[in-house]
Parts: C-alpha cells; sequence; structure tokens
C-alpha cells in the first residue's frame, strides 16, 4: 500500500458501468513525510475519504478486487483507507481533522 493526499474530484459524464456509483478522487501521492511523491493518480473511494485526506492507497490489478461492482474490472487504483497519523524515525505526518 501506498500513502497520499486527497487532492481533488473527478467527474465523469459518462463511463463504464463498473464505474457505476463510485466516487472518483485524485490521490497525489506523498512519502511518510508528507512530501509529494510522483504524479497524482485517479482512484475510486472505499473508504469515504474526502477532499485534504491523508490515505493509503493501492494501485495495480489487486486495486480492482475492492471494488463493490465486481473484480473484473480496467480500475487500477484504490483507496483502502483513512489514515490519522503516520510517525516514521522522529518525523510527523498528520491526516486532515475532517
Amino acid at each position: 500500500m501506498k500513502l497520499g493526499r486527497v487532492v481533488g474530484r473527478v467527474v465523469c459524464a459518462q463511463s463504464l458501468e463498473c464505474f457505476q456509483g463510485l466516487k472518483l478522487l485524485l490521490v497525489q501521492p506523498v512519502d511518510e513525510l508528507g512530501r509529494d511523491e510522483g504524479a497524482a493518480v485517479v482512484a475510486f473511494d472505499a473508504a469515504r475519504a474526502g477532499e485534504g485526506d491523508l490515505v493509503m492507497f493501492e494501485s495495480g490489478k489487486d486495486a480492482a478486487q475492492a471494488n463493490p461492482n465486481g473484480w473484473f474490472n480496467p480500475l487500477d487504483a484504490a483507496i483502502l483507507g483513512v489514515v490519522d497519523a503516520v510517525n516514521a524515525a522522529g518525523a510527523k505526518a498528520q491526516g486532515s481533522a475532517t
């Protein structure tokens, strides 16, 4: 799993049936200190996250298994949890206050 911060929402006027009812969020991967790492990804939200939340997400085909509409789909990133805090070697990254 990876850490990320929700930086936006993705809205689709039309999408595949397996995306129906899913909330798609834009996630900026971050390191354990909360610093940006790489390009943002679109992930579906299985954890009721919101903008500004620190989240843990999975990418790759394993993420598709979290889709409540069935595991056989093209989704490749899923938010699996909202993180309260990260403690790593004396440094701290905090989740949002929401």
